[in-house]
């Protein structure tokens, strides 16, 4: 009965444990990521409503330009008193009136043409935002396939310290090897053991971080798949100058700055005269439906004379602005290409280190092997193989860290060309 109740229990854990392990993780692959942050990141979102925002702004601009008509419904009662007593009388009146802008010095098609302008910036503000959202994106990502190998080498890493631990023990038992080559190999044991606890609190934070970079809002356990392999490794040097072309940061100042260039215009216009149309029908009269006719028809002209400098500080502000975009626009393209010449050449570099570190791991696989047969007979001291060891561990944390960023600086370049989640 005992050993059937064991048995109960050990069937009954083990399926908890597998049934756990197969709801705990969602598995996502970079695609995937990509998909959700388009769809619900806040950063994205708002920028999105921005440009609704400046559609909207250029349509309430444009909206001067054409008819304004709006209707009007009255009723009013007066008393009138005099010698010869008081008297009351009702007015009640119906219509229609409208205005329309014949010139204002084309002042709001210039004001119609800057907002078409602020449009663009905003559409290109929104890819800046995208560029930037794909650059935290990836680098979640990564840290996420990273923390998730760490892991699993910190496993390997103790499968090795455990077994070093347990041919050291034999060797320590039979006489062969010193107290203090025992009392290493447990230490290196026991921090083998916390880089596992360790590790999974990274891979905890990394999901975290991915979580909320996908734009999600609850924290579930996820587990990413992917490569360390770079879609585009540019090893041949690139025309930045070109490049920096399409870079959504300096697209949207060259923007804004064409939207200063017609608001300038806008306020040179306000020292031309305005004229306008108007026109109006109306019914009138004592009762109620009122019967009588009335109409109007005319234009009308005004024009600034003085405002205390006000149409002057207009003018000079607006060349001030854009004055200081232009100058803004010149920084900011220099500032692009040299951040396109640093990240590739930081790209570049990532990926001969990748190559030197993979090098390096196969040299310390085989010395490893080579130098636990050697202790294992006798040839070498336990001080000499220990090193080894201690190579051969480093090395497999070295070659993952150049893995990751590699693909970090893959992201940076990427983030400098402007290259968004659409473009994925």
């Amino acid at each position: 009965m005992h050993n059937c109740l064991k048995i109960i229990l050990a069937f009954t854990f083990l399926f908890s444990a597998a049934f756990n392990q197969a709801i705990a993780e969602e598995v996502l692959d970079w695609r995937a990521c990509i998909k959700e942050a388009a769809k619900n990141h806040p950063d994205l979102i708002a920028a999105e409503e921005e440009v609704k925002q400046s559609q909207a702004s250029k349509k309430i601009t444009a909206s001067a330009l054409y008819p304004q008509v709006s209707s009007n419904l009255g009723a009013s009662t007066a008393k009138t008193a005099g010698t010869s007593g008081s008297s009351t009388g009702d007015t009640y009146t119906y219509g229609v009136s409208g205005t329309q802008l014949v010139f204002d010095g084309i002042k709001t098609i210039n004001n119609v043409r800057a907002a078409s302008e602020n449009i663009k910036a905003s559409k290109e503000n929104f890819r800046f935002t995208s560029a930037t959202v794909r650059f935290r994106l990836r680098t979640a990502f990564v840290d996420l396939l990273k923390a998730q190998d760490n892991l699993r080498i910190t496993r390997e890493i103790y499968d090795i310290r455990r077994g070093n631990l347990e041919l050291i023990s034999l060797r320590y038992e039979s006489g062969l090897e010193h107290k203090g080559a025992l009392l290493t190999a447990e230490a290196d044991l026991a921090q083998a053991e916390y880089n596992i606890a360790q590790a999974k609190r990274d891979v905890e934070v990394a999901q975290r971080d991915l979580i909320k970079e996908m734009g999600r809002t609850a924290l579930v356990p996820i587990e990413v798949k992917g490569n360390f392999q770079v879609k585009d490794a540019a090893r041949s040097k690139p025309v930045f100058e070109a490049i920096v072309q399409n870079n959504p940061s300096l697209r949207q100042i060259i923007a804004e700055k064409n939207a200063a260039n017609f608001s300038l215009r806008s306020a040179y216009a306000n020292y031309s005269p305005v004229l306008s149309g108007q026109a109006g029908a109306n019914k009138t009269g004592s009762h109620w439906t009122p019967n009588k006719d009335r109409w109007n028809l005319g234009l009308t002209v005004s024009m600034p004379i003085f405002e205390g400098g006000l149409r002057s500080a207009q003018v000079n502000q607006a060349r001030a602005t854009l004055n200081q975009l232009r100058e803004n626009e010149r920084s900011a393209k220099d500032g692009v290409i040299l951040k396109l010449e640093q990240t590739w050449a930081a790209f570049q570099d990532a990926m001969d280190n990748m190559e030197v570190q993979h090098k390096q791991l196969i040299a310390t696989q085989e010395r490893s092997k080579i130098a636990q047969a050697e202790y294992s007979t006798g040839f070498i001291t336990f001080d000499n193989w220990t090193i080894i060891e201690d190579n051969l561990v480093n090395a497999k944390s070295a070659f993952l860290d150049a893995e990751a960023n590699m693909l970090l600086a893959e992201a940076s370049w990427i983030q400098a060309k402007g290259e968004t989640l659409e473009n994925e």
